[in-house]
């Protein structure tokens, strides 16, 4: 008789709690008082939760019966609970739809236009100029592997070149074995590109290569992380001559001067044999710097004939085949061609300074209506 008697006090215990929570579920107005309502159910220490942890005090066939309700119970209010979240989020919507109107008979608010960034611009100043001389704009992973980014281009592991390129390494994860062939590098210039290309395409090759390279330095001239331009030329007839010409060709055409004086130096590289160091022409008077008049000489990209054995890592005939390369950073031509003191302004995100000297989203350069 007793046990009977509790099974009923039971049963009215949970029908009160079953009320209960249905009128709580019913006074919730807001998502987040329906989810404290969801909380105090069905939560760890939620009302149901610890009905249910009462069970094992029962005997087994009542058990089953007080099991049976509350798990009814508890999918009772899980689905009274989303039904009311989805009514209360289209309630919202319709609210957020009547009351954000705009009127559309308004003259518009002014608001100052964004501009292009000057690195854009140049870059697509870039492309279009290579692009008249017949050259393909192709690119590559910012994450390289050692072979990609300095074995194959003649830095072999302990080459003294290596030592200037300031290289972000990526560590291996904990269970993954690197050897110096596929240890991951922040690439630190884009003659990658140039070696998958190499390998995938068969010569005659006229590419340019540009994206964003990687290295640990900083100062007024150097960043983290810079963009570069890197060319390639591969063809059975190809010499200095052809580079030269490439060069000037470009210079010309970037800096809208005919016939500025260009000065090839000597110098090293361990992917060009020979290599040299491209100067241009310029003036410099009380501080400012002019380009074209010969006064003086400024240092602007790197260059030289394609080393033989880079032909040979990437699978090309050295004897059949010969090329040139050149590469200049793309912060370095914009600085000459725009007037700006310190390259680490590029990247300070400052409105002000991009209203300066940014370029209308129109300002598209051409070399018909302009670079």
């Amino acid at each position: 008789m007793t046990k009977m008697r509790q099974q009923d006090d039971q049963k009215v215990k949970l029908q009160d709690l079953r009320s209960r929570l249905l009128l709580d579920l019913q006074k919730a107005d807001t998502l987040q008082a329906l989810d404290r309502v969801r909380i105090a159910a069905l939560g760890k220490k939620g009302l149901i939760t610890q009905e249910m942890r009462k069970l094992s005090c029962l005997d087994t066939q009542h058990r089953k019966s007080m099991g049976r309700d509350l798990n009814a119970l508890k999918q009772m209010v899980y689905a009274t609970w989303k039904d009311k979240i989805e009514a209360l989020r289209q309630r919202d919507i319709h609210a957020k739809l009547k009351n954000d109107t705009i009127d559309m008979t308004l003259e518009a608010p002014r608001r100052p236009q964004g501009k292009i960034h000057p690195i854009t611009q140049t870059m697509d100043a870039v492309v279009d100029i290579f692009s008249h001389m017949g050259f393909s704009v192709v690119e590559g992973p910012d994450i390289e592997d050692d072979w990609h980014n300095f074995q194959a281009l003649n830095m072999p592991v302990g080459h003294p070149a290596r030592q200037m390129q300031d290289t972000f390494y990526i560590a291996p994860s904990h269970n993954q074995k690197t050897t110096d062939e596929n240890a991951l590098v922040l690439r630190t210039h884009t003659s990658p590109v140039q070696v998958r290309s190499m390998r995938r395409s068969l010569p005659p090759i006229r590419i340019i290569s540009l994206g964003r390279t990687f290295r640990c330095d900083s100062d007024m001239t150097h960043t983290p992380m810079f963009h570069q331009v890197e060319g390639l030329v591969i063809d059975k007839a190809v010499n200095f001559s052809h580079l030269k010409g490439t060069l000037g060709k470009f210079v010309d055409s970037y800096f809208s001067i005919e016939d500025i004086p260009l000065r090839f130096r000597p110098s090293f590289f361990p992917f060009t044999e020979p290599s040299a160091e491209v100067d241009i022409g310029c003036l410099r008077k009380e501080g400012a710097v002019t380009i074209g008049k010969n006064g003086s000489w400024l240092e602007i990209l790197g260059c030289g004939l394609v080393n033989p054995k880079v032909l040979e890592n990437c699978g090309i005939d050295s004897k059949t085949y010969q090329g040139f390369a050149f590469g200049m950073g793309i912060e370095r031509i914009a600085i000459l061609k725009h007037g700006i003191e310190d390259l680490r302004t590029f990247f300070d995100a400052d409105i002000r300074w991009l209203r300066h000297y940014g370029f209308k989203s129109f300002d598209i350069p051409s070399l018909i209506h302009g670079l």
